[in-house]
């Protein structure tokens, strides 16, 4: 493989493992949130339990999202100093605010919420995890504005051999970065709540004695990845009319658009090759489609099983397929970021930059070492933590030590 594919292969493996934790990261604090706040308002100790049991799932993911999200902060210095040096000015912005968000206002209200359990006032505490969400949400946004401004660029004029910033609302309102922060938040709704139901199912298959518990959390997976499913597809749809020439034409393997797109990037940029790999494209959106089609048709079905009460106990089959559906979200939410970063190559900047010039001065040997290096790690962090969520989801509520308290506490009624 030339230089820049071992680089655009390393980048993807990182980037594609990273944003499987962020989806279920994203899914995951919102049901928290759900949750808690129905325990605060209404007294119920079964939430006040649910709260503890999927935040812990939900913290163990966070960690090593985090591991993961700083590993691709220092790829771009690493592989990709010529788009820093090019657009850094412009997307560099929208990452430099997700840092602040991330690592700064998430990170400390995520700890007072861990070790705010038993000592903080229980709206206090509630509002803790609200803007733990609330600046999740915003982290996602920032990063979306960023990859937005790579798939569409705006609000920028050239300035000798770099871009330079005009017009920071452009680069806000774009609507590569808004209909797809919004299609990125309905996925993961749908990851969150497929996870959800999918391990609530597997302890109400195998008749664990927290029946109530679980069945409680089934019927809020299932209630949050049924809309998810449909708010998804539809700015999934509203996407489609955002895409680039070339990508719309890969994708609807129009030839004559094919034609048009190269021989417009060929005017303008002379001679080369601008076009998408359209099978890796066409690969991706069928995919993802197909994904969503089974999620959206399974979980409308789940919805009317979930109501009946001997359903949700004693229906075998159908827990076992809640549970075999978990990787499923995952599969959909892989392949469309496939099918949207493919369907932009060869551009780093559409229209602007191109990979190769992307690329930082590096020999293929370095990049070679730093791929082996990268991917081993995420492998290991991949596999440490399936096995600890997978740990936790099994061993039950009873295992929980987020927000344990001490023997002689006195009763969550009496602190609140």
């Amino acid at each position: 493989m030339e230089t820049v594919d071992l680089a655009r292969l390393q980048f993807a493996l990182t980037a594609g493992a990273h944003f499987l934790f962020v989806a279920l990261t994203l899914g995951l604090v919102t049901l928290v949130v759900a949750v808690q706040t129905w325990a605060t308002i209404t007294g119920s100790p079964v939430h006040e339990r649910m709260t503890r049991f999927w935040g812990q799932l939900y913290i163990i993911n966070y960690a090593m999202g985090i591991v993961t999200g700083l590993v691709m902060e220092f790829q771009l210095g690493l592989s990709w100093s010529g788009l820093t040096e090019y657009a850094g000015n412009l997307f560099g912005a929208a990452l430099a605010l997700e840092t602040l968000v991330a690592f700064f206002v998430e990170s400390t209200f995520l700890g007072l919420w861990i070790f705010g359990w038993n000592k903080l006032n229980r709206w206090a505490h509630l509002a803790v995890i609200w803007v733990v969400a609330l600046t999740a949400y915003a982290s996602a946004f920032w990063i979306l504005v960023s990859n937005g401004f790579l798939q569409n660029p705006v609000g920028y004029v050239v300035d000798g051999d770099r871009l330079r910033m005009t017009d920071f609302g452009a680069l806000v309102a774009n609507p590569a970065a808004q209909v797809a922060f919004f299609h990125v938040l309905g996925g993961a709704m749908i990851v969150g709540g497929v996870f959800m139901a999918g391990v609530s199912a597997y302890h109400l298959r195998r008749r664990s004695r927290e029946q109530d518990f679980f069945r409680k959390s089934l019927r809020i997976g299932i209630a949050v990845a049924l809309p998810a499913t449909l708010f998804t597809a539809t700015f999934g749809g509203l996407g489609f009319q955002t895409l680039q020439p070339a990508k719309a034409a890969a994708w609807t393997r129009d030839a004559s658009g094919l034609a048009a797109a190269q021989a417009e990037m060929v005017a303008a940029h002379g001679p080369g090759d601008y076009l998408p790999p359209v099978a890796w494209v066409q690969a991706g959106g069928m995919t993802m489609m197909l994904a969503f089609a089974v999620l959206m048709f399974f979980y409308g079905g789940s919805f009317l099983l979930m109501l009946a009460r001997p359903a949700a106990h004693g229906f075998r089959l159908w827990h076992w397929l809640l549970t075999a559906t978990i990787p499923l979200p995952f599969v959909a939410m892989i392949s469309g970021w496939i099918f949207r970063e493919m369907g932009r190559q060869p551009w780093a900047v559409y229209g602007l930059l191109t990979t190769a010039e992307a690329m930082s001065p590096v020999t293929g040997g370095q990049v070679r070492f730093s791929l082996a290096a990268f991917v081993t790690v995420f492998a290991v962090l991949i596999v440490v933590n399936t096995w600890l969520l997978a740990r936790t989801a099994r061993r039950g509520p009873d295992a929980v030590a987020l927000g344990d308290r001490p023997i002689d506490a006195p009763s969550p009624a009496l602190t609140f």
